[in-house]
């Protein structure tokens, strides 16, 4: 597979994907961010057997999406921060998650944002799989959240936080996650049971409050404002 840099923030690069294979393909029509992809490295289709389960209006040209994009993430400085950048929206062909494609991609991205001479990197998530997909990228859990309920993760451009293996901090998120039950299906239940080793929900034990959606599969990363 091939990384490739589509566009810069503000440079305009955009990716028309299909959005029944991908979550958030609106996001990335929008040239403001900067957007990054993996590839097939042949530019074959990602996923030449997936069929989608809706037709697509008549009005809409199946040729003008990019077939042979495997994940896509898009990136813009922090607003308040300019040497740290948020990743926005990370997002994976449906046919070809569980494949490590996310982490592989946000990897690769956050090395180019190094060189790019970012200093920190930023991510809010909103379900627990996306929070340990990346702790596996080297981020770890702030203790903040976001207005709109999302744990925040951060790691060095340069190298893994120094948190990651703070082992008490990366179980307080998975508590805060855990801590709404409602809102959790039954996979993300059982990830947490598994992970928190049977400890009582009573026992919120720190870490602060946030998280919600994507509820079918392995849920996409995102994050807003």
């Amino acid at each position: 597979m091939e990384f490739v840099v589509v566009g810069r923030p503000d440079g305009g690069g955009t990716l028309r994907l299909d959005y029944r294979a991908f979550a958030y393909a609106g996001k990335f029509v929008i040239g403001a961010p900067g957007t990054a992809a993996l590839y097939t490295e042949d530019g074959s289709p990602a996923a030449p057997e997936w069929t989608p389960e809706t037709t697509l209006p008549a009005s809409v040209d199946p040729e003008a999406f990019a077939r042979d994009v495997l994940a896509a993430v898009s990136f813009s400085p922090d607003r308040t921060d300019p040497e740290c950048c948020r990743l926005r929206y990370v997002t994976v062909h449906a046919a070809r998650r569980g494949e490590g494609l996310g982490p592989r991609l946000i990897t690769r991205t956050v090395a180019w944002l190094a060189a790019a001479g970012y200093e920190r990197i930023r991510i809010a998530v909103n379900n627990p799989f996306a929070y340990e997909a990346l702790y596996k990228c080297g981020f770890a859990y702030t203790g903040e959240t976001t207005g709109i309920a999302e744990l925040e993760l951060e790691r060095s451009a340069a190298r893994p936080a120094d948190e990651h293996g703070d082992a008490e901090r990366y179980r307080s998120g998975l508590r805060t996650f855990r801590d709404r039950d409602e809102e959790l299906s039954d996979a993300e239940r059982r990830f947490l049971d598994d992970r928190l080793g049977g400890e009582s929900g009573a026992d919120t034990g720190g870490g602060d409050e946030s998280v919600h959606k994507s509820r079918v599969g392995p849920p996409e990363i995102v994050e807003r404002g």
